[in-house]
């Protein structure tokens, strides 16, 4: 199965190459365990809605070792962070808004 060329290295030779060694670099020499890293990246990716990167680091979670209830348990705190951030927020604009007294 021949592997193609990510699509940015046809259109950014430079940068793209940099990209990858960067991903490399994460990959090859991080001090984190596998799954541990890949458990990370299912956090980031769904805060950041990648479905394709969210699906792609589950699987990698699992290659890794993590069992579905580690995965579970990862996306669940990041919805509860998630949700706490978006509350932090809200309070700002609410103060910002309508003023400290409002709450």
């Amino acid at each position: 199965m021949e592997l193609r060329k990510p699509w940015f290295l046809h259109q950014s030779q430079p940068l793209g190459s940099s990209y990858l060694h960067f991903k490399n670099a994460i990959v090859e020499k991080s001090l984190l365990e596998p799954k541990t890293r890949e458990l990370i990246m299912v956090a980031v990716a769904c805060v950041l809605r990648c479905p394709q990167c969210t699906e792609d680091h589950i699987r990698g979670a699992l290659a890794a070792g993590a069992s579905k209830q580690e995965i579970a348990e990862t996306l669940l705190v990041t919805a509860y962070e998630g949700a706490g951030t978006q509350l932090a927020w809200q309070r700002e604009m609410l103060e910002k808004y309508l003023g400290a007294g409002s709450i």
